[in-house]
């Protein structure tokens, strides 16, 4: 049977709805309830385990404080409600992964409730994508399948998971992907999750469901499916994606909507099914009976906002407002808080006066970021880190610029070779023999030979052919190997031509 097309389908019937799951691995010194070390990565199978994290008759839990502290300050930073009690349930389900048969979360009383992350939409405006719950919980082990056999390395069971569970409020891919942007930014700032998904650091859940328009007058939802453990950006967008139409095709056809786990098959860019979807019953909460609620003291909570570093949606508006910086300039700085500290430590050097703090965004923005990505295999700004230049140095070539003492092409030439050696930029431009030449006499010299040797052109200059000025003024340039004062080759080419 012929598919319906998708633009079809959503113009004229269907619109998509999206709450998400987002498991955050904790970057803390040792495991959720165990003293094992975090720093598992690498390391051979099944070695940073011990009678805890393995589940063993006898061994018993204690929380990780570190790992409470950094929920806690997520949660304040999404606008969260810091609950006074939480309380750990255990979540039964047998897989081998999870070697005690259930695994620690947090069920009926989560540690942060109710907050918000505001998201900016292609249009310009914004919209609130609210958050459910943030709560703990341990991490599984991983299954290695390999041939007929399946192996488990439990080396992650037990790490603090941060599950953030929004309400059904994402309405597009696009969103999807904003949201879960400006989440990993936050998570970053904070420095509670690497945000590093590839490595499983960050996994993501959308729960999608498609509604008609009536359904959504009547606030009614569509059967949700969920799909697991994607583990970039891109393959949220396009699960999404894929499965409203796929919903939409099933509900056009007349069926209906089984509510499933799936899985994303990126070569095939399709969606798979997994297993039948779970309930809340089919886990058998009951409270922890090894542990104790956790409670929450108002002074503790605030003593942790005191921390919370300036979030970079206010940081984004602070350059905005003192400097005067376009804010597309400004989001794109304030995205990686290793990005904005270099930015801000480089105004420092460079000046806040007038327009320098954009013309030095603009210099990030363009070739120094150009140069990060080249030296990297990722897209990754963090690596901003590696790169030899320091704010200072990155301020002391812009002084260059300005005081024209290189022009901006040979700017780029010398940010290239300091990215290379972590030289300062003013040797670099004593050694290549770079500064612009500004003596009347030389540029004087250049025109004159110029001229001379182009005795045709310089006729039908002053002849009325006013365009072959800027044939005269490229010639000089080259002349001068580039290096010549542009504004003073312009005042001395004028004088020289109209002198006769």
């Amino acid at each position: 049977m012929a598919p319906v097309p998708e633009a079809k389908i959503l113009a004229d019937k269907y619109q998509v709805v999206v709450g998400m799951e987002v498991h955050a691995q904790l970057l803390t010194r040792t495991k959720m309830f165990c003293r094992c070390r975090g720093d598992y990565q690498g390391a051979p199978p099944n070695t940073h385990t011990c009678p805890t994290c393995l589940g063993l008759p006898g061994a018993m839990p204690v929380i990780n404080r570190a790992a409470v502290e950094a929920t806690i300050k997520t949660g304040l930073a999404l606008n969260c409600r810091i609950a006074e009690t939480a309380v750990f349930a255990r979540k039964n389900y047998h897989y081998p992964d999870l070697p005690k048969g259930y695994q620690v979360s947090q069920y009926e009383l989560p540690l942060c409730v109710d907050g918000w992350v505001e998201i900016d939409l292609p249009d310009g405006s914004n919209k609130r994508i609210r958050i459910r719950r943030a709560h703990l919980e341990e991490d599984t082990g991983k299954n290695i399948h390999s041939g007929n056999f399946t192996l488990v390395d439990l080396n992650r069971a037990g790490m603090p998971l941060m599950e953030i569970v929004t309400e059904a409020d994402i309405a597009s891919p696009e969103e999807a992907y904003a949201f879960l942007t400006k989440l990993r930014t936050i998570l970053r700032y904070l420095g509670v999750n690497s945000g590093d998904m590839e490595k499983g650091a960050m996994r993501c859940e959308p729960n999608i469901s498609v509604r008609t328009a009536d359904q959504a007058a009547r606030g009614e939802y569509g059967t949700k499916v969920e799909v697991k453990n994607l583990n970039s950006f891109r393959a949220v967008r396009s699960a999404i994606a894929y499965e409203t139409v796929r919903q939409s095709e099933v509900l056009t056809r007349g069926g209906a909507v089984q509510q499933v786990n799936m899985g994303w098959d990126e070569n095939a860019q399709r969606t798979v099914l997994q297993r039948s979807k779970e309930s809340s019953e089919d886990y058998r909460y009951f409270p922890e009976p090894d542990l104790p609620p956790l409670v929450v003291t108002r002074e503790w909570a605030e003593e942790i906002r005191f921390t919370l570093p300036e979030l970079p949606d206010v940081r984004s508006a602070r350059y905005q407002k003192d400097w005067g910086m376009r804010r597309i300039d400004a989001d794109i700085l304030t995205s990686e808080i290793a990005v904005a500290n270099f930015f801000e430590r480089a105004v420092a050097a460079y000046g806040s006066d007038g327009d320098k703090p954009q013309r030095l965004a603009n210099w990030m923005t363009g070739e120094l970021f150009r140069l990060i990505y080249a030296a990297g295999d990722s897209q990754d700004l963090r690596q901003i880190a590696d790169l030899p230049i320091r704010p200072d140095q990155m301020a002391a070539l812009l002084r260059l610029v300005d005081a024209k003492t290189i022009n901006a092409n040979t700017g780029k030439k010398v940010l290239e070779l300091m990215a290379q050696q972590g030289e300062d930029p003013e040797p670099i431009v004593a050694r290549e023999n770079w500064a612009l030449v500004s003596d009347t006499s030389v540029i004087d010299e250049a025109i004159l030979t110029i001229l001379n040797g182009n005795p045709d052109e310089l006729a039908r200059f002053r002849g009325g052919e006013d365009k072959l000025f800027g044939f005269f003024m490229g010639q000089v340039m080259r002349a001068t190997r580039g290096q010549g004062d542009p504004q003073r080759i312009r005042q001395r080419l004028e004088e020289l031509l109209k002198g006769g």
